[in-house]
């Protein structure tokens, strides 16, 4: 069942991006709260996209409820920092509490450098085609969600005046979604 539900997982990736992932295997941090076969793939540039993606493998493996989801994060470089924030954000998602599409999280500390950025949004994956955000693996669909680094700012205001109105203002605004040196939205 593992294999095949990283297997299935990692070709969707790659058939999609077209190009073979960069595997990322963590050696620190939360690597006992994680199943043994997580891993991050790394998606340089390619024919989708002119940046560079991250993705989850394996964050809702042996999770067989109603919550399977996984991440991706974009970036405008290639930034091993990445890797990490996933693997936080896989780790929590399997031991503390369960994440689903427009839940926050809170890093505790700026997505990159000195970012303002200190939480992240689980969003629909907007700047994918609709045949990215789901798999079918065993008669379960898994999501796949954009991951989004917000301020804690624009965490409050979705708390208070919900999620559409967050993403409401990312697109009037045009939110920099690859830069960690962007100006909070609210």
């Amino acid at each position: 069942m593992i294999n095949v539900y990283i297997d299935k997982l990692k070709r969707h990736y790659e058939q999609y991006f077209g190009i073979s992932g960069i595997v990322h295997k963590i050696d620190k941090g939360p690597i006992n709260k994680l199943d043994p076969e997580f891993f991050i793939l790394e998606f340089p540039p390619n024919q989708i996209h002119n940046m560079y993606t991250y993705c989850t493998v394996g964050m809702s493996l042996n999770r067989w409820d109603e919550n399977l989801i996984e991440l991706f994060i974009y970036a405008a470089e290639k930034n091993s920092l990445l890797v990490d924030l996933l693997c936080y954000c896989a780790s929590y998602h399997r031991n503390d509490a369960p994440l689903n599409l427009h839940h926050t999280v809170n890093l505790g500390q700026p997505w990159l450098g000195e970012s303002l950025c200190d939480h992240g949004f689980i969003s629909f994956p907007y700047l994918e085609k609709p045949d990215f955000e789901q798999i079918d693996i065993d008669h379960k669909t898994i999501k796949c969600f954009w991951y989004i680094p917000i301020t804690k700012a624009e965490r409050d205001f979705k708390i208070e005046f919900g999620y559409d109105a967050l993403e409401t203002i990312f697109e009037e605004k045009e939110l920099n979604y690859l830069s960690p040196k962007r100006a909070s939205l609210i």
